[in-house]
């Protein structure tokens, strides 16, 4: 992969991963599991997202021509193993406070609003780091299927 754009992301996810659902909204990708595609998002989070401007939120700027940041949603060992335990406190504007500079380029780092639930992003990863964080999508990916059979095999009880 020479250059990491935002569209060979979603082509790399969507070719990798079986049965992944993808929903667009404003230029944002959202990477559900659902084998049928029967995913019911209002109660399903996605396992990756990649977001390509500043529609929810200004503090990663990614209002910067070809800026996106790509967000994986990790188990809670994996997120603890890199950043130590999830931030809570937040700021007046909701952005969770870490060490993390939101702004920064090609660096792994909490998300700014989601970290607290075990989510990472990393703004125009380039390719070495591409290459480190996909087996995090492994993992977001085999997540997502593990809790999809949980939800499938209670449902059939």
């Amino acid at each position: 992969m020479n250059a990491v754009t935002a569209e060979s992301v979603v082509r790399h996810i969507v070719e990798s991963f079986d049965g992944v659902h993808i929903v667009e909204n404003a230029g944002d990708t959202f990477c559900f599991y659902g084998p049928d595609g029967d995913v019911d998002i209002a109660r399903t989070l996605p396992f990756a997202t990649v977001v390509t401007g500043d529609h929810y939120e200004t503090v990663s700027r990614l209002d910067a021509d070809g800026a996106y940041r790509l967000n994986i949603g990790l188990t809670k060992a994996s997120y603890v193993e890199r950043f130590g335990p999830a931030p809570t406190e937040r700021d007046a504007d909701g952005v969770l406070v870490t060490e993390a500079d939101y702004t920064a380029r090609d660096v792994l780092m909490p998300h700014p609003f989601y970290a607290s639930q075990y989510w990472v992003g990393v703004v125009n990863p380039s390719p070495a780091t591409f290459d480190l964080v996909r087996p995090l999508l492994v993992e977001a990916y085999e997540f997502a299927v593990r809790k999809y059979d949980n939800r499938t095999a209670r449902a059939e009880r």
